[in-house]
């Protein structure tokens, strides 16, 4: 099969899952265009989807400054998260009475509202980086934490006893049969965590900053400047697609026999 003949394939199986949802976005956004200038309504209320671009443009520096730190906190806290996640799944793995005492507290850290949290942690920790890491982690820890956990559960019996059949340690089989099959479970919690980490990166630059997203749309709210806030939820936006995009891809790179079971499916 020829490369033109595999691009256009591609691009008509690409352009089949993203037609709706592109569809319903641009709906979405000519009613709102509509709305906004056929209403009345003043832009320092409701700006014009046109308007909000337009502003995002003009401050695209002041946008992309205040961009990199949440970027940087995001990354470093999903790390942080990430890791922890592993660490913690695989100890209550192997000591199964440390899933009875430590579940509950995970569970209870989810409970917390973050907006109340942020002001605290950042109270703790300084205006730094700290806690900014720190509050990304809590969001996004436990997703990751309970998939790990149910994927090493879901692993075939079968494949167990094959493994203990030739000898194999419990790390062995931890390694080889437990692991891989938790795979697809944590790529599943991986992409409802990272949509949470920008979202918890900004939540805490509201509480205390010097920049960021959050800094920039608090600053933008008590100037009232909606198109400017807007702007800067774009940003935000556009941030956590990509970053989603990002582990879309690094999923299919990890697992690309699951690429090919959806490729036999009717």
């Amino acid at each position: 099969m020829s490369r033109p003949v595999v691009f256009a394939r591609s691009l008509a199986a690409l352009s089949a899952r993203a037609g709706p949802a592109l569809l319903s976005v641009g709906a979405l956004l000519v009613a709102w265009e509509l709305y906004a200038r056929l209403s009345g309504v003043s832009p320092t209320t409701l700006p014009a989807p046109s308007r909000v671009l337009v502003q995002a443009v003009q401050n695209r520096q002041a946008l992309l400054d205040n961009t990199l730190p949440t970027l940087r906190a995001t990354l470093f806290g999903f790390a942080c998260s990430l890791t922890a996640a592993f660490v913690f799944s695989v100890l209550v793995d192997f000591f199964r009475p440390l899933r009875r005492a430590l579940f509950p507290v995970f569970i209870i850290s989810q409970t917390l509202p973050l907006v109340a949290i942020a002001p605290l942690v950042v109270l703790w920790f300084g205006f730094g980086l700290a806690p900014k890491i720190v509050l990304v982690a809590l969001v996004t820890f436990f997703p990751m934490m309970v998939a790990l956990a149910r994927g090493y559960e879901a692993t075939d019996p079968d494949i167990e006893a094959l493994l203990a059949s030739m000898g194999a340690s419990r790390l062995s089989m931890f390694m080889l049969g437990r692991l891989p099959s938790a795979l697809p479970f944590f790529f599943a919690g991986l992409r409802i965590s990272i949509t949470y980490a920008v979202v918890g990166a900004i939540f805490a630059e509201y509480a205390g900053a010097a920049k960021g997203l959050g800094i920039y749309i608090l600053n933008a709210k008590n100037n009232f400047r909606p198109d400017l806030v807007l702007a800067a939820v774009l940003v935000s936006a556009t941030l956590t697609l990509v970053l989603f995009g990002a582990v879309v891809l690094i999923e299919r790179l990890a697992l690309p026999w699951e690429r090919l079971g959806e490729g036999r499916r009717p």
